[in-house]
């Protein structure tokens, strides 16, 4: 446990502001208010990682569950439904703003708080941690004047921190930019924000048909969930309008598949889609204690077949003062494809899903994998937080046989992706030679 309160002593106010504060000033994401048989746990999420925070005895947890409500204007006489609240306010000199969720469990009612930190949305895209490859492919994307950007990733992949990054870049006085959301997570001054509400026959569908009498330029919509969202905002797209919107999706090729599922038709698909920036999240090394260490032979070989480099040096965590167990913040993992026209014209064919895969990663992609290896090389992060990200991310069923073949999947992308890019560098360029195709076999 991290902390201890004297719940006898200090009122149970300045105990909930005291976590809500200092969970903040820790950098955490997320507060878990978790009951049990004996007690209540308190964890906080930091860099993705939940810990033990705090705990609380039964005697207590009512009166801290039902302050929490309170504050999140939620109905603290109604424990047996799940409740979403949120919580604005300056506490301490900290401007928070919270989102509230309680969900009824056995023992009790658990309540979640998610802390949102706009911080890198203001910074400006040129923070988000792009290659300057991939900065380069984002900005001719989102400076065309008609059709559709994906942000894709799974909860909490800084998904919305990119659109809301790219919103600010492209809100200008000419431009009337209009967004459904669900919830509207950050007020943003000069454009219209819509919040959805499903309630009274406000969802995203319904929103959008109003939107598109309203002269817009740019449409933002918070997530495509639904069929008819996503043939609405296709359309919408092919009829003058850029749109950007957030799908549920692992990478490029997966976005495209489910764009296909939702029954948008190839042909419009073809024309409408612009781009997929797809994002993952990883611990980034503390800049105090991180260590140089040799490559070991199964690294040095991942590096070769995936960048096609020799490396023999990467940097590894440690653990000090400043960070926690040598990690500090995280970094954005990240693959940008721009449509062009092979692959339009792949849509319209019809063509199998192998087709299309070759395609898409020899479109001059840097796939999660090879932008992954290439911030370990620069030691932004560490050789296991990347492979982490496939296999946990990327796989239904975590196991030795599961990993194995989406690190072989990774690889093989990443792979095709090399080679289109040597290729058009050099065209004498070779393939990889065939120790590296032997052991992507063995995986």
């Amino acid at each position: 446990m991290i902390r201890t309160f004297d719940y006898v002593k200090v009122p149970i106010v300045d105990i909930v502001n005291e976590i809500l504060v200092d969970a903040s000033k820790r950098g955490a994401s997320d507060i878990h208010f978790d009951p049990r048989e004996n007690n209540m746990i308190i964890r906080i999420r930091i860099d993705g990682i939940l810990m033990d925070y705090a705990e609380v005895p039964n005697n207590i947890r009512d009166y801290l569950t039902t302050r929490i409500k309170t504050i999140a204007k939620m109905n603290i006489t109604e424990t047996r439904l799940p409740q979403d609240g949120a919580i604005k306010g300056n506490l301490q000199g900290i401007d928070l703003d919270l989102r509230v969720s309680s969900l009824p469990v056995s023992n009790g009612e658990k309540i979640v708080i998610r802390i949102l930190d706009y911080s890198m949305s203001l910074a400006g895209l040129e923070q988000l941690d792009f290659s300057e490859k991939n900065y380069k492919k984002l900005l001719e994307m989102i400076n065309v004047p008609n059709g559709i950007i994906l942000v894709t990733g799974a909860t909490g992949s800084g998904k919305s921190t990119t659109v809301y990054s790219i919103l600010q870049y492209l809100n200008k006085p000419e431009t009337n930019i209009i967004t459904v959301e669900d919830p509207i997570e950050m007020d943003i001054e000069g454009i219209n924000q819509v919040q959805a509400n499903s309630k009274i026959g406000l969802d995203f569908a319904t929103a959008l048909r109003s939107i598109l009498r309203q002269d817009p330029n740019i449409i933002m919509i918070g997530e495509i969930r639904d069929p008819e969202t996503a043939k609405i905002a296709v359309r919408a797209s092919i009829t003058g309008h850029l749109v950007l919107s957030t799908v549920h999706t692992n990478n490029s090729l997966n976005t495209i598949e489910r764009m296909i599922d939702m029954d948008v038709q190839k042909y419009l698909l073809a024309s409408a889609l612009e781009g997929v920036i797809s994002q993952k999240l990883a611990r980034r090394l503390c800049p105090h204690c991180k260590t140089k260490r040799q490559t070991t032979e199964y690294e040095k070989t991942i590096f070769k077949a995936v960048l096609n480099k020799e490396i023999t040096e990467i940097y590894d965590n440690e653990g000090c003062e400043h960070c926690n167990d040598g990690f500090h913040g995280r970094i954005a993992i990240q693959e940008v494809l721009r449509i062009n026209q092979k692959i339009r014209d792949a849509l319209s064919d019809n063509v199998s899903k192998e087709e299309l895969r070759k395609l898409v990663y020899s479109a001059d992609v840097t796939t999660l994998l090879q932008d992954g290896l290439e911030k370990v090389v620069s030691g932004e992060t560490t050789f296991g937080e990347i492979l982490k990200l496939i296999e946990l991310d990327d796989s239904e069923n975590v196991n030795d046989k599961d990993s194995s073949f989406d690190l072989k999947q990774a690889i093989n992308m990443s792979i095709q992706a090399n080679a289109a890019q040597a290729t058009a560098n050099d065209s004498n360029a070779t393939s990889l030679p065939t120790k590296q195709n032997n052991f992507i076999e063995t995986l």
